[in-house]
């Protein structure tokens, strides 16, 4: 039988239709878990999973962040603009729960990480706490921001300035995919995890 495909034209398509299909279609992606603090001292986390590696010299990711229905900035997005530093977690799948019921939207002089009673410790450089049991947490520094597409959306780049890797997940001096079972998002309510990775040869 042969492959037939259905091409569609993004420009045909209303808003909420494109990102059913984007979300639908770039998958899995990583869920940056974002630890912020504002400019009146107040810890925000939230998920994002527009998200991904730039570069490794120097170690950089990008961050894409919506905005407000009313088009203001989200509190992740206004606190790195304020403050220009993040912590980002990478996700356990036992840690989904705690990731999908931080994206709630609190006010913000309401702490995500205090509501979920989720434990801390200071950040080695960086303002924002990081997660104290999180497989890996990035301190990170924003070095670029840019408004981006008809949303707008602000895209951020940053730059990994601290690895925490935890222990108990490494298997010669990197995190071990399998063991750490590393969330991804793909379409609506689905997620994915790392729990069963594989190998190609000729692929390094």
């Amino acid at each position: 039988m042969p492959v037939t495909h259905r091409s569609l034209d993004p420009g045909q398509l209303d808003r909420k239709q494109r990102y059913l299909l984007m979300v639908a279609s770039v998958v899995p992606r990583p869920i940056a878990w974002t630890s912020t603090v504002s400019s009146a001292g107040i810890s925000n986390l939230a998920p994002f999973s527009f998200f991904g590696g730039v570069s490794s010299d120097p170690p950089t990711v990008v961050l894409s962040i919506g905005r407000r229905k009313d088009g203001s900035h989200k509190d992740t997005a206004r606190n790195l603009l304020d403050g220009g530093e993040a912590v980002i977690h990478i996700c356990e799948r036992h840690d989904g729960p705690s990731m999908v019921a931080s994206s709630d939207g609190l006010a913000p002089d309401e702490s995500e990480i205090e509501l979920l009673d989720l434990a801390t410790v200071d950040s080695d450089v960086v303002s924002p706490p990081r997660l104290r049991d999180a497989a890996i947490a990035l301190e990170s520094t924003r070095i670029h921001h840019r408004e981006v597409g008809n949303g707008p959306v602000d895209l951020f780049l940053l730059e990994v300035v601290r690895f925490h890797l935890r222990e108990d997940l490494l298997v010669d001096g990197l995190p071990d995919a399998a063991e750490m079972k590393a969330l991804g998002r793909l379409g609506g309510t689905l997620y994915c995890d790392t729990s069963a990775p594989f190998s190609i040869e000729g692929l390094d």
